[in-house]
């Protein structure tokens, strides 16, 4: 047995090492963290205020990850509007600028075959995804937002594309006796008459208006229903008299067919020579109408007539079709189903503004609606000039092919252009640009706000590291200086006070 003497090790001195170990734990997590405590219990009075610091911390960060997202969205979308402006712009310098009218073996021009490769394109760019999100589905971001180019044109088995609905929508326009659907009888004694051929038909030419000021003439019109307009010349009119009728177009464009009186045999282009009695005249006057309008009905009419068929088929929900067949004597149009006729835009389709489709909250008090659909005006106006063009075929042997394909190439130019009052791709992007900005603002006030907070945190619940290091330095010191006098106590006994032994 042996025996401790007074410099051994005591209780106090192993509490204080316990208590020095414990206190350099501390400081090593406070090292490793930077944050003071390491439970909210150890903050006392304070723990409440970081919560809620931290709860704001947490939500401003979300919202920086949000505006990252939707501001990565932002510009990929500007990037496809802006690739879809250049192939509106490219195409419309390319049908303004074309020379010679010339079909190739498919009854179409370079125009037009360039005109399939933008569909293609556009189409494309419309079905862009960020990420796993279709930008121009509206609401439907899992599904794609237009159907495949081809499939829009030529259709599939008994759903009718574009170049079907085209087709069937040029026979009602032009009607069976090839004069849009007006009626021109021959003249009853000295009465020149002209009508409509169904009351309520969106088919074909509509009477507008007329104007004369052929010397003893009686106009009355358009009245009735069907709307007519007749010409009774009491006497024969002076050379030089004339008369104008005006027609609106499927379209809603105009044009005006203008007939002047003349004693010349044979008559000019649109004349009508003046006759021995008014009966003759009313005859010539008859003739010279119905080759007018005739003329216009296979040159202005089908141009007319195909932008109506574009503007039924891709700016309706419901594209809208031709009740028949038989199409040339229909008076009505149908509502196409998913069963008989191709839907080409295949997003989601409500009653809420575009825009407010895609709605995200940037910050504490800032969101932003950055939503498209590819049927929104300025898309579904370029997809369907785009798409007339591409649709459009003409006959070689037609003498009114270049006349009717100039009207064509107008109508789609004037479009790609934009007309006053409609939208453009261009006011999409402003719209886009806007919550670009919005975007922006937001994430430069969340970072503001987050090195705030981050601050506030700091101060209350942060720990300087320098500091922390200098006492983590001084306690091992302290520590090691205790260990070490320890471990020569414990050495210690009562031999080491005794003197040798003697004998």
């Amino acid at each position: 047995m042996s025996l401790t003497g007074p410099g051994s090790i005591t209780a106090a001195t192993l509490m204080a090492q316990t208590n020095m170990f414990t206190q350099l734990d501390k400081l090593s997590q406070q090292l490793s963290t930077g944050q003071a405590a390491q439970t909210y219990s150890d903050l006392g009075s304070q723990a409440g205020l970081v919560l809620s610091l931290g709860s704001q911390l947490s939500a401003i960060n979300g919202y920086s990850s949000t505006a990252t997202t939707v501001g990565t969205t932002l510009s990929l979308a500007q990037s496809v509007l802006g690739q879809l402006d250049s192939a509106r712009t490219s195409l419309e310098q390319a049908v303004n600028g074309q020379g010679a009218f010339s079909l190739d073996n498919n009854g179409k021009t370079t125009v037009q075959e360039s005109a399939g490769a933008y569909l293609d394109q556009i189409v494309s760019l419309l079905n862009t995804q960020a990420g796993d999100t279709y930008l121009f589905s509206g609401s439907a971001v899992n599904q794609p937002s237009v159907a495949d180019a081809s499939l829009i044109l030529n259709g599939n088995g008994a759903q009718a594309g574009f170049t079907q609905v085209l087709s069937e929508r040029e026979q009602a326009d032009l009607g069976t006796n090839g004069l849009g659907r007006l009626v021109i009888p021959p003249a009853s004694g000295s009465t020149v008459s002209i009508s409509e051929d169904a009351a309520g038909s969106p088919f074909g030419f509509k009477l507008a208006g007329v104007n004369s000021s052929l010397t003893g003439a009686t106009v009355t019109g358009p009245s009735g229903s069907p709307q007519s307009i007749s010409v009774d010349l009491g006497s024969n009119p002076n050379a030089g008299d004339s008369i104008q009728f005006s027609l609106t177009l499927p379209d809603g464009s105009s044009q005006t067919v203008t007939l002047q009186a003349t004693t010349a045999t044979p008559p000019g282009a649109n004349q009508f020579t003046i006759g021995t009695t008014p009966a003759d005249t009313a005859t010539n006057l008859q003739a010279a109408l119905t080759t007018a309008v005739s003329n216009l009905a296979q040159t202005a009419l089908p141009a007319a007539s195909a932008m109506a068929a574009a503007n039924d088929f891709f700016s309706s929900d419901l594209p809208q079709r031709v009740a028949g067949p038989p199409f040339a004597t229909a008076t009505s149009l149908v509502a196409g189903t998913p069963a008989n006729t191709v839907f080409w835009y295949t997003g989601e389709s409500g009653s809420t503004p575009a825009r407010q489709t895609a709605v995200a909250q940037v910050g504490p008090s800032t969101s932003v609606s950055y939503g498209m659909r590819a049927n929104e005006q300025a898309i579904s106006t370029l997809i369907g000039n785009v798409a007339v063009l591409a649709a459009t075929s003409y006959s070689a042997s037609d003498p009114n092919a270049a006349a009717s394909y100039q009207a064509l190439s107008l109508k789609v130019a004037g479009n790609l252009d934009g007309q006053p009052g409609t939208q453009k791709v261009s006011d999409m992007e402003a719209d886009l640009a806007n919550a670009q900005t919005t975007v922006n603002n937001a994430t430069t006030l969340n970072t503001q706000t987050q090195s705030t907070l981050q601050d506030m945190l700091q101060n209350i619940d942060g720990v300087s590291q320098s500091q922390v290091g200098e006492e983590i330095l001084t306690l091992q010191n302290s520590l090691s200086a205790s260990m070490s006098v320890s471990a020569r106590l414990a050495q210690l006994s009562l031999v080491n006070y005794l003197g040798p032994v003697t004998g």
